[in-house]
């Protein structure tokens, strides 16, 4: 409980931490995470206060390098899944910008998945922005599903050849993105079988000011001020890596891609464009099959990171559109 309660006070002061004592950052980013404190400690405690005083998982650190652990969320809802040999295994990657964010923000949303579908559902932690730019956060999650697919089945009884995976925002990208492990594509036996993204940013070679905007998008968003921290992670390597399918899944191989895939995407959002070529072209590569390989879930009049916060009850909905798609 100590040691729970430690890192979450230094998630929610991460950004003051960050600004006043990390040296490498320029001024432009280091005044807007002082300006962006007092929003990541609303939300922060928001999402982590109800985890402190009920925990429908448990907390591990998972050994992915010689040097490097990550903090894990472990999802197995009691009662759920016998019978089975073995449960299916289900990763999920949090929102954040590549700057931020924390695995009990979805807590609501991995232990549904988890009663839906009898799942094992682990929600993993990596490195952000700006002390950490790419590749570091994929660096982070290839290694995580390189320790699952040879400890999971030891570990927690989950079928590392039954494994799926989603995200949001950010998370989203990583999701798509551990798929370029030749581990993670067929004929691979740990191939991925299918991913759900939410909201997910899968083209980074375009800085987000850079991006289309709708007609429906506020005029006068006052979170303009933040577009270079969301742009932290990218900006150092987008004209090195800008064809590199590990930051910009935009441009992944369908070859390398899983036979389903969910895009849930809402219509006030400067991602929409991305997702909805992306879809469009993977299924026009397929050609005539019986079931599209990509699949949008379109919500016209909602805007980005609306699924944060939500209510249990309209994420039992959500997932259960996943488990039956």
């Amino acid at each position: 409980m100590v040691s729970s309660i430690i890192h979450h006070l230094y998630t929610w002061l991460r950004p003051s931490l960050v600004a006043i004592f990390y040296r490498n950052i320029p001024w432009a980013l280091r005044w807007r995470l002082l300006v962006f404190q007092p929003a990541a400690l609303l939300t922060y405690s928001i999402a982590t206060i109800p985890c402190l005083l009920y925990r429908s998982y448990t907390v591990e650190y998972l050994h992915i390098s010689p040097d490097r652990y990550v903090r894990a969320l472990i999802f197995k809802a009691a009662g759920v899944g016998k019978g089975r040999a073995l449960r299916p295994l289900h990763v999920n990657f949090h929102s954040g910008a590549f700057m931020g964010g924390l695995p009990e923000g979805h807590a609501y949303f991995d232990q549904l998945v988890s009663e839906q579908t009898g799942a094992v559902v682990v929600d993993v932690d990596y490195r952000v922005a700006p002390e950490h730019v790419f590749p570091a956060a994929i660096d982070d999650a290839n290694a995580t599903i390189k320790w699952l697919q040879e400890n999971a089945e030891e570990r927690w009884g989950a079928d590392p050849t039954l494994m799926t995976t989603s995200g949001f925002s950010a998370g989203g990208n990583l999701a798509f993105a551990v798929t370029q492990q030749r581990s993670c594509q067929a004929p691979s036996p740990t191939a991925i079988k299918a991913i759900a993204t939410f909201y997910a940013v899968i083209d980074f070679r375009l800085s987000p000011w850079e991006k289309p905007h709708a007609d429906n998008m506020p005029k006068n968003d006052p979170a303009k001020i933040f577009l270079p921290l969301f742009d932290a992670y990218a900006a150092p390597a987008r004209s090195k890596h800008f064809g590199d399918p590990r930051l910009s899944p935009v441009l992944s191989e369908k070859e390398t891609l899983p036979e389903r895939i969910l895009l849930v995407v809402p219509g006030i959002d400067i991602l929409v464009t991305e997702q909805t070529e992306f879809a469009e072209r993977i299924n026009k590569e397929d050609g005539e099959r019986e079931v599209q390989r990509v699949e949008i879930w379109y919500e016209k009049d909602l805007f980005h990171g609306y699924l944060e916060g939500e209510s249990p009850n309209s994420l039992a909905n959500l997932s259960i559109k996943l488990s039956s798609s």
